[in-house]
């Protein structure tokens, strides 16, 4: 049974992946992981970084698709997207069963 294809080309993807390669933006992904729309007061909280700081990296899930924001009166209100990560799980799952099956290949001309 073979995979479905992701829905993104591989440079959307890369952006996808870059976005979620630094921590504090993996930890305000997981934050909004709950499907709660949440300010940029209550996604900084905890975090050692300023308001300005979390919004930056905001603007970068933002960019790569992972968060989209509603403005609610004078505060932004951000959710995740969950298609972009599901996008690169799908890819993902494809490069892991390629690796599997080369492995598997291997393993029976080494046991030959």
């Amino acid at each position: 049974m073979s995979r479905p294809e992701p829905e993104k080309s591989i440079p959307e993807l890369t952006s996808v992946f870059t976005a979620l390669g630094d921590a504090t933006r993996l930890e305000l992904v997981a934050r909004l992981g709950s499907g709660q729309p949440r300010s940029i007061v209550q996604l900084a909280e905890g975090l050692e970084i300023t308001h300005q700081g979390v919004t930056k990296h905001l603007r970068v899930l933002e960019k790569a698709g992972l968060v989209m924001s509603e403005r609610s009166g004078r505060e932004k209100h951000y959710r995740c997207v969950p298609e972009p990560i599901n996008d690169a799980r799908t890819y993902l799952d494809t490069v892991a069963e390629q690796w599997d099956a080369a492995l598997l290949r291997l393993k029976k001309f080494v046991e030959r």
